[in-house]
């Protein structure tokens, strides 16, 4: 069992303890799935994902061969009002680095994508970058992404990612953009393209209702 689960958690969704008694749409740390699988409730769209025993913790994996963009589908079909978080580890190999994220949506919707060889954090609807700010990535260490899509009112919504390394949660949206086309519905999803030829971790998936401002 992971001694830091609660806490990170709160730390991915940063949720207080009083909000985390709210039983999440979805959730796994992949402690109870089993190893060199992937739990039958997570649709993979590409690539070979599967639970790896990483000492004491589980994460699902996506291995860092072949050098292509891949992803996998988790929670309930939403459309706005959604959140999903995630912790994710990799690392890069020379000037090569990956990149990943999480998304809404299912395929063609919103994506919170770290691209380390840009320094940058984006938002991405389908394949298009709508917003992008700088963000300095450190290979190997776990990075916590935090994501939503809220309805202001009609035909308006709200776009919004956080990435951090370490404990400390950001107090402000790190990127965020304003947009006036409907959000498909769809699943969340985790994203990785393992161009440094290694591994790409995914842990503490979690899928809520958004939050407010």
């Amino acid at each position: 069992m992971k001694t830091f689960l609660l806490c990170g958690l709160l730390a991915c969704c940063g949720a207080s303890l009083a909000a985390d008694a709210v039983k999440p749409l979805y959730e796994n740390d992949f402690e109870k799935a089993e190893v060199g699988k992937v739990p039958e409730e997570i649709m993979v769209l590409g690539g070979e994902f599967a639970v790896k025993a990483d000492g004491t913790n589980k994460v699902l994996e996506l291995p860092g061969a072949p050098l292509d963009s891949f992803g996998a589908q988790f929670g309930p079909n939403q459309k706005e009002n959604a959140s999903v978080c995630a912790r994710i580890f990799s690392t890069s190999k020379g000037r090569r680095a990956p990149t990943f994220g999480v998304g809404l949506g299912g395929v063609s919707g919103w994506k919170l994508q770290v691209s380390p060889s840009k320094k940058a954090l984006e938002l991405l609807r389908d394949a298009e970058v709508k917003a992008t700010v700088n963000f300095d990535w450190k290979s190997g260490e776990w990075t916590h992404l935090r994501f939503q899509i809220r309805a202001i009112k009609d035909g308006e919504w709200k776009i919004e990612g956080k990435a951090w390394q370490g404990d400390s949660e950001p107090k402000e949206w790190t990127v965020s953009a304003d947009e006036k086309e409907e959000p498909v519905t769809g699943k969340s999803s985790v994203l990785g393209s393992p161009f440094a030829g290694t591994p790409i971790w995914f842990d503490e998936l979690r899928v809520e209702t958004a939050g407010g401002k």
